[in-house]
């Protein structure tokens, strides 16, 4: 009873120390190392002697007296009372010694100038070494005392208590940061090393991995940090695959390129990666197929500030070109892709980026615009990612996407004829296969465009790239499905049966600028994307990597239900990334060209003629009965009748009747003007 008052008395004492004002903690430090150093003088003068030592005038006057003016000073300049004692390391320790080392010095000057007959020399090294002891030790017993005591005191019933799966140099680091945190309480660590095993690293137990279910049972474990930033993404997601099984929270340090040059800090915690979950590692890309088109050239991405188009902004950056264009009509995602760029353009390769960055602010169906920026600038090589791609709201605006998506693409490209561009990149997507929606028969309409312009002759090279899902874009399921969990649930998954391809970012970034370098003319190219996911899988693994239990019929005392929403307007089960078969193999082992069939340009002429002419009388029945027409393959989900509710209420003035009158007529005349050559 009597140790346990004590206890909570230097508690007491501690937390008011801690409370103070820094000026006044540093005071207390600076006088305790004045007695501490008073009294290892003297303690070496005992030890020498044998005895208690009683200083006489002249010994007191010139070495007692003096010490804290001869300390404090060196103290202060070493920075002794700047660092805060909790965080203190081996660094500070060696900084410790320094200055206890020219202190000793000063004062052994000062005993040999003053001749002081009655001390021994050896008085100097005994003083050095006891002082040395002091003033470290009783700083090592203060960091001990605040760090462990006083924190767990404190916060012991809010502490997490984690097990760091990597006993390397990442978990050794992760695992001392997380010491000095009020939030989480390191146990213990797992390695996969067996001559680790039963050992102490930084104080804590390495451990088997068969172990960790008796951590989580009896030290009451409820997270998993995996600091193994070297591993492959095929043995994270094998380890991810294996706690699923264990009731954690499981999350991890993101890979080695991200935390190099730095030390590990808990800032870098993060929810496990979803790249981790698909279980495949990203192909390394081919240095001479990202450099074709960008180095010392003058680049423009349409649609710079969007998921595709800032990413494409920042692979191209690390190229070199002379000059980058972000060509965007959203003034914000404009601005942050702008300084975004600038920050990055200053670590580019160890160097300040030489090229020029000009932000642009303008619309891809803005003709007059874009050709003077291309023809202003020279440019040579076009990025067009300027698209309207989210399925459910261009099912809803079919016109304004249809005018955006297929008129911003031709009007990008003929602009690019004019100007002599001489590289031209579609970002398309899986969606234009067999498409189901009118974002997809859009997109598969601008590939046409394209592909009946690179029959013309022309000095500009025409290629598509086609690629599915990007994990982190805007209206990806990640995001959502994290909120969600997030907000308790529950989480809405549209079909228990929907799969999906995905890929990161960078991963899509780089392959469609590799693609586009191969490109000959009129090209399609189309991504491996690895394996298909299942949606509802990947929710369920999310749920149980938070340390969650799924609540259905089985469980009904689980935490997170499921929700499915059925198919959205113009969803689909699954996505294709091929319209015909066979495709060829490119020197990229993930990139195929597809052989697949188009119209010619002067019967594509028609339809765009009279899409146009769609668009401007606000007929989205006659607008979409084209794109049937054009494309057998185009699939729309429910009839025509139930795009173009909205867009009767607009058909009340006598004009517009007679524009859609006229427009009828030409759509006919069309027709049969097409049925007649195909006849011929």
């Amino acid at each position: 009873y009597g140790i346990h008052n004590i206890i909570m008395l230097l508690d007491s004492v501690t937390k008011r120390f801690v409370n103070l004002p820094r000026f006044y903690k540093q005071t207390i430090i600076a006088f305790t190392d004045s007695v501490l150093l008073t009294f290892s003088l003297w303690f070496a003068f005992s030890l020498r002697l044998g005895e208690f030592y009683r200083p006489d005038d002249s010994v007191l006057f010139w070495l007692f007296l003096p010490i804290p003016l001869i300390s404090i000073p060196i103290f202060t300049q070493f920075g002794l009372y700047r660092a805060i004692i909790r965080y203190l390391g081996l660094r500070a320790l060696w900084t410790v010694a320094k200055a206890v080392s020219l202190y000793a010095v000063i004062c052994g000057v000062l005993i040999f100038f003053a001749k002081l007959e009655s001390v021994p020399r050896s008085v100097v090294l005994i003083n050095w070494l006891v002082a040395l002891l002091l003033i470290g030790g009783t700083r090592m017993v203060a960091r001990w005392w605040l760090t462990d005591l006083i924190s767990t005191n404190m916060s012991v019933s809010r502490r997490t208590r984690v097990v760091v799966y990597g006993a390397g140099s990442a978990g050794v680091q992760l695992a001392s940061a997380l010491s000095y945190s009020n939030e989480y309480k390191p146990i213990a660590f797992v390695d996969d090393k067996s001559e680790l095993h039963n050992t102490h690293v930084n104080s804590l137990r390495v451990y088997p991995f068969n172990q960790l279910g008796t951590l989580i049972k009896e030290k009451g474990v409820q997270e998993v940090l995996l600091a193994i930033p070297t591993a492959s993404r095929a043995r994270r997601n094998q380890l991810i695959e294996i706690l699923e099984n264990y009731p954690v929270h499981v999350r991890t340090l993101p890979g080695i390129a991200d935390i190099a040059g730095g030390q590990v800090k808990m800032e870098d915690i993060k929810e496990v990666d979803i790249e981790d979950l698909l279980g495949r590692d990203p192909v390394t890309p081919y240095p001479d197929l990202l450099g074709s088109n960008i180095q010392n050239k003058v680049v423009m991405v349409t649609g710079a500030g969007g998921s595709i188009g800032s990413e494409l902004c920042k692979q191209i950056i690390k190229w070199q070109p002379r000059k980058l264009i972000l060509f965007e009509q959203n003034e914000y995602a404009l601005y942050h892709i702008d300084c975004e760029l600038k920050n990055i353009g200053r670590q580019v390769s160890g160097s300040n980026f030489n090229g020029e960055i000009i932000p642009v602010l303008g619309s891809v169906l803005d003709e007059d615009r874009l050709k003077q920026i291309c023809q202003t600038f020279c440019v040579d090589t076009i990025y067009h990612a300027a698209a309207y791609k989210h399925v459910p709201l261009v099912e809803g605006n079919p016109l304004e996407a249809i005018r955006n998506n297929i008129f911003g693409t031709l009007t990008a490209a003929n602009v690019a004829v004019e100007s002599k561009v001489e590289t031209f990149v579609l970002i398309s997507t899986d969606k234009a296969v067999r498409p189901t929606n009118v974002m997809g028969a859009s997109k598969r309409f601008a590939e046409l465009v394209l592909q009946g312009l690179a029959t013309q002759d022309t000095n500009t090279c025409f290629s598509m790239v086609r690629f599915g899902n990007v994990l982190g874009s805007s209206g990806s399921v990640v995001p959502l499905f994290r909120r969600q969990i997030q907000s308790g649930g529950p989480i809405t998954v549209t079909h228990p049966e929907i799969i999906r391809y995905f890929m990161t970012i960078p991963e899509a970034a780089q392959l469609v600028i590799q693609a586009g370098a191969m490109g000959i003319g009129g090209d399609v190219f189309v991504l491996d994307m690895g394996e298909p996911v299942k949606i509802d899988d990947l929710a369920r693994k999310m749920v149980k990597l938070s340390g969650l239990q799924i609540k259905d019929e089985d469980n009904p005392s689980g935490d997170i239900s499921i929700e499915y929403t059925g198919l959205r307007p113009g969803e689909k089960l699954y996505e294709e990334l091929l319209i015909g078969n066979n495709p060829i193999g490119t020197k990229h082992p993930r990139i195929f060209r597809a052989t697949e069939e188009f119209v010619t340009w002067n019967e594509l002429k028609t339809y765009i003629n009279l899409l146009q002419s769609g668009i401007e009388a606000a007929d989205c029945e006659a607008v979409l009965t084209l794109l049937l027409n054009l494309m057998s393959d185009y699939n729309p989900q429910g009839t025509i009748e139930d795009f173009v509710w909205k867009e009767k209420r607009l058909r009340k003035d006598i004009n517009h009747v007679v524009r859609l009158k006229d427009f009828r007529n030409k759509v006919e005349k069309g027709q049969a003007e097409q049925m007649s050559a195909k006849k011929t």
